[in-house]
């Protein structure tokens, strides 16, 4: 963490997002682009369409394998010394892949690093490399990680009765659990979609033609020999594009983020309207100052935090997924510098993802002020009363209901008076008596199963 970092990621989060640094770095770009070079070499070379580039042993796979997978930052930081003369960052690895081959076997083999490859060939299979491997391998364990933790407190309160709020009146009871389940439900949803996403390459040259390829080797199969390259690196061929791989993958991947990133913005908003009405309890930590000024306060700040990180995540996803689907003619740059701040984007809805867990281990339900709640709440039986004297065809139902509890006090007594008055069949009238608002939750309870069997 540096001090002087002019983004939060590079500072305060920076602990928050250093597995993302593997993958959605200047480091990794770098990395990434090493890869990438050195198997087109090994798979031209495999190729018996290039007659002109010898066979490389097994031994020499290895070598050109070792310059990637023993990739440090002093490697890192030489391909950085050569762009400064380039001035291209592409070039620069190329030449950092010759220089590492002096010396050895395969000096006589290094003009074929970079044959018939524009640098989008190898950026685009970088990028979709990058983000994949950090979604996969960073990204989506913390949501796993959200999802166990509120799965946990749904089972947990899937029977404890809820005052249920629509437009933030009061309304027909639920469960804690039933209601956090439901967000167990959207997330699986989003993460299955982003699970599931296709990665897409190419791999054709300059404007998408195989103009060099065919020039070079007329009769070579480039296709196939594309198509088996870019699919052994785990992606899936696009054979259509202009020089640019035409991003619309991409702006699928953010979308679905966008998404799971808005839902956990709604659950933060109820989590913290659920802690501004007592439903949940805040666990002080020992040493935690709340407010500056107010020693009482223990504020919800974890969810502020995810709130506000998922909505600067969102608002980059958002700019990505329109801007990459778009490029002038055959190619502009202004991709390559849009794609550059995947790196932010994924990294503030991980920092939201963090705050969220960590909030959510510091929450208790308030389970004394929640059924207190609920016994001043009788008026929410009045949905229950109308619904029984409509299924016996007591007219106006609705409006005797709605005169009898509109905006008026209601208590025990009162309900079970107006109940009394009913001409009701027997068994009707008494199950009405002996509901309460605490027990007048419906199917809530065993709804919750859903997220057990998902």
């Amino acid at each position: 963490m540096s001090i002087r970092a002019i983004t939060p990621l590079d500072g305060r989060y920076a602990s928050q997002v250093e597995g993302l640094s593997d993958y959605l770095s200047e480091w990794a770009l770098i990395r990434y682009r090493v890869l990438v070079e050195v198997e087109w070499l090994i798979e031209m070379a495999a190729s018996p369409h290039i007659t002109d580039l010898r066979e490389i042993t097994s031994a020499e796979v290895q070598t050109l394998r070792d310059i990637h997978e023993s990739f440090d930052d002093k490697v890192a930081l030489r391909a950085k010394e050569i762009e400064a003369t380039t001035r291209h960052d592409v070039k620069a690895v190329e030449y950092l892949i010759r220089e590492q081959l002096q010396g050895t076997s395969l000096e006589d083999v290094s003009e074929w690093i970079h044959f018939c490859c524009t640098s989008e060939d190898i950026n685009n299979l970088s990028y979709a490399l990058m983000l994949k491997g950090s979604l996969a391998q960073v990204w989506l364990p913390a949501t796993e990680d959200l999802v166990s933790v509120v799965v946990a407190m749904a089972e947990q309160t899937r029977s404890i009765p809820l005052l249920a709020r629509t437009h933030g009146q009061p309304a027909t009871p639920t469960t804690i659990g039933k209601e956090l389940a439901v967000f167990v439900h959207r997330w699986r949803r989003q993460l299955e979609q982003i699970a599931n996403a296709e990665y897409l390459g190419k791999f054709n040259g300059a404007v998408g033609s195989y103009n060099a390829h065919v020039i070079a080797y007329p009769n070579a199969p480039w296709e196939d020999i594309t198509k088996r390259f870019v699919e052994r690196l785990g992606l899936q061929h696009n054979p259509l594009t202009t020089q640019i791989e035409t991003h619309d993958f991409l702006a699928e991947v953010f979308h679905a983020l966008t998404r799971f990133n808005t839902v956990t913005m709604d659950f933060d908003k109820d989590v913290w309207s659920y802690i501004s009405l007592g439903v949940f309890k805040q666990i002080p930590v020992a040493r935690e100052v709340g407010s500056s000024t107010m020693p009482h306060k223990v504020n919800p700040i974890n969810f502020e935090n995810s709130e506000a990180n998922m909505g600067i995540s969102n608002s980059l996803l958002e700019h990505l997924a329109s801007k990459l689907l778009v490029s002038r003619l055959q190619r502009d740059l202004t991709d390559s510098s849009a794609l550059r701040n995947l790196g932010p984007a994924i990294g503030h809805s991980l920092v939201g993802l963090k705050s969220a867990i960590r909030g959510l281990r510091q929450i208790t339900v308030d389970e004394v002020m929640v059924r207190a709640e609920l016994a001043r709440s009788w008026e929410v039986l009045a949905e229950a009363v109308q619904t029984v004297m409509r299924k016996h065809g007591i007219g106006d139902a609705y409006e005797q209901l709605k005169e009898f509890s509109r905006g008026a006090a209601i208590d025990q007594e009162g309900m079970q008076r107006f109940i009394n008055s009913l001409d009701l069949p027997e068994d009707d009238k008494s199950r009405l008596l002996a509901l309460t608002p605490e027990t007048y939750t419906g199917l809530a309870s065993e709804l919750v199963r859903h997220i057990s069997e998902g």
